[in-house]
């Protein structure tokens, strides 16, 4: 979910006692935040940045604040890829691939900031994922039994059933975990500076824009299945997240100084989507009730009843523990690794672009080129640990937390921490996983409306660093999107045009040529790089500029930020060899005066 690159400069507060003028937040100058990162006027600077640590009630409550953030991005992906893995007729399975998601999420989280890039940034599913396993999904090869679609003929107990998914799945982890290797070997031997050269806005942009495009069938069939409570989701999620985003609810507080009181918070423009499906959710339970819905599986809008998945909660358990290899030994597809690989490579472009953002809204300096490679390697472990934990899934930094970052003004790692352990509990509750299962169908195609939509305008925003005034540009956006449409759609209505003889080549050609994501950044690709074009028309001058270290934003030092913990980086100093470990911090290319500056910035601060 890293598509929401520039979306990280939100500038109003979620939780405050600030005055709201003429729609923004004036802070009041005389009161003090009880940290090292004094908030300036008017300005941008976080309350607590990224190296303070918050009173324990505010850290547990934007860490649960996070996590509903992300809560949207992580069930949909396994609601996804259920379709594909013929899991549509077995919610009880379905809420335990939710229950992965949180459990992995979560621990990827923990490793991030704790030996990763070491900035507040949350870890969770990526879409970019979902483009390549759905089209291998849909491969006349691994296409799902007709009777899996008849609910009536479905036994979820049946040893035929369980074969029939576990399959799928076990080889949807098994190429994953493969392709995860080569995101670990790029990240830690320091290969992402030297591919970044070459990935530019032209690349990025219609890659990103496919994943939501793509997805459109697959919205469209869960909307349709009652296009009255899917609008009213979708109507509820925009009324919440454009046009009462600005409007706060007062909630009680406490504080030495001004006793009891009340603040103000933005609950709108927090968790909107929570919301929305929250609201439908409970109107189709009132109609479910009143049998205002039908209970005839026949009849249009019966899936809209919360009674469809029958007693799905009360067969999950309370605990649960995912572990690697639950669904047995996984195996490995190479058509399905090439399709992956093309959307690990855009996954690791977008991160890095999260990563500066996140280090402006936390305080802290630009991350150096071996936070970076930590970054990036430690999302490919992430990764193989989706795979082996079986969530059809890998990771990825998850950009709207990062916006959060802004809404809040809490820039503080210790608050991420707490959001890996929250998610990891709630991954172990399987209730909860079955919870959001029982959602009704429509009400998850509303959804969907909002998110894969908002998925396609963030990835063509990324133009806004090219000249569209360009009529090469115009040429090789319009092209790659086009032809990432038509392409795909051909081959999927011709699946025996592609036949070189050697039926592995002819899946692997199949389930690349069927991937609009990988069809669109190819093509992008390969044309941004041979067409002859200036780099600033190109868009790759603002796009590879590095925030200027000098700009006085940073609240903290380089090496306060992004040193190993616990005292490792200390200890590495000292051995001559660790100079050439990309991934490890290595002070002696710094000359002394490069230090007093920084010092000297600090101290201004």
């Amino acid at each position: 979910m890293s598509s929401w690159r520039e979306n990280s400069g939100v500038d109003n507060l979620a939780f405050n006692n600030d005055e709201q003028v003429n729609g923004e937040l004036k802070g009041k100058s005389d009161e003090t935040c009880g940290s090292s990162c004094v908030e300036t006027l008017g300005g941008n600077k976080p309350t607590y940045c990224v190296t303070d640590v918050p009173p324990w009630y505010l850290c547990v409550f934007l860490a649960i604040q996070h996590c509903l953030t992300a809560f949207g991005g992580i069930i949909a992906i396994p609601l996804i890829l259920s379709e594909g893995l013929c899991l549509q007729h077995d919610s009880l399975t379905q809420s335990l691939l939710i229950n992965n998601i949180f459990v992995v999420s979560g621990l990827c989280t923990l490793l991030q900031v704790t030996f990763g890039v070491r900035l507040p940034i949350l870890q969770g599913g990526t879409f970019t994922l979902v483009t390549p396993a759905m089209a291998m999904l849909s491969s006349p090869d691994w296409q799902c039994p007709a009777w899996t679609q008849n609910s009536s003929l479905v036994n979820t107990s049946s040893p035929v059933f369980v074969e029939v998914w576990q399959t799928r799945l076990r080889t949807l982890q098994g190429s994953i975990m493969v392709a995860s290797v080569l995101q670990i070997v790029v990240g830690f031997s320091g290969l992402i500076g030297f591919l970044m050269r070459f990935i530019g806005p032209l690349t990025i942009a219609p890659t990103v824009s496919l994943i939501g495009l793509s997805l459109y069938d697959s919205a469209g069939e869960k909307a349709g299945s009652h296009w009255g409570i899917s609008a009213m989701t979708t109507g509820l999620i925009i009324l919440f997240s454009q046009y009462l985003r600005l409007v706060p609810i007062p909630v009680p507080a406490y504080s030495k100084t001004k006793k009891l009181h009340t603040k103000r918070f933005f609950m709108f423009q927090t968790m909107p989507i929570l919301l929305g499906i929250a609201v439908s959710w409970l109107v189709c339970h009132l109609l479910t009730i009143y049998d205002v819905l039908p209970s005839d599986p026949a009849q249009y809008g019966h899936l809209a009843r919360t009674d469809v998945k029958g007693n799905v909660v009360g067969k999950a358990s309370w605990l649960t523990f995912p572990y690697p290899g639950q669904w047995g030994v996984p195996t490995v597809n190479m058509a399905a690794v090439f399709g992956i690989l093309a959307g690990i490579i855009v996954s690791m472009a977008e991160s890095v672009g999260d990563y500066y953002a996140c280090a402006r809204l936390s305080g802290a300096p630009p991350p150096p080129k071996h936070a970076i490679s930590r970054g990036i390697g430690i999302e490919g472990l992430g990764s193989l640990l989706a795979g082996a934990f079986g969530t059809g899934n890998g990771t990825t930094s998850f950009s709207e937390n990062v916006a959060a970052l802004g809404i809040t003004k809490v820039g503080s790692r210790t608050v991420i921490l707490g959001s890996g352990v929250f998610m990891i509990l709630t991954g172990m509750l399987g209730k909860i996983g079955a919870i959001f299962t029982t959602v009704p169908t429509p009400v998850i195609g509303g959804m969907f409306l909002i998110m894969f939509g908002v998925i396609t305008a963030a990835g063509i925003s990324n133009l806004q660093f090219t000249d569209m005034n360009s009529s090469r540009n115009i040429f090789v956006f319009g092209f790659s999107i086009f032809s990432a449409l038509v392409i795909p759609n051909w081959i999927m209505k011709n699946p025996d045009a592609l036949q070189t003889g050697v039926t592995e080549l002819d899946q692997v050609l199949r389930i690349l040529w069927t991937t609009h994501m990988f069809v669109g950044g190819f093509i992008g690709f390969f044309l941004d790089n041979t067409i002859p074009g200036t780099k600033r028309e190109r868009g790759l001058l603002t796009w590879n500029k590095v925030p200027n270290e000098d700009s006085g934003d940073a609240m903290v030092s380089e090496e306060e930020v992004y040193d190993l913990p616990f005292g490792i980086t200390s200890r590495l100093q000292s051995q001559s060899w660790i100079r050439f470990i990309p991934f490890c911090p290595w002070r002696g290319h710094r000359s002394k005066d490069d230090d007093t500056k920084r010092e000297g910035q600090i101290t201004q601060v």
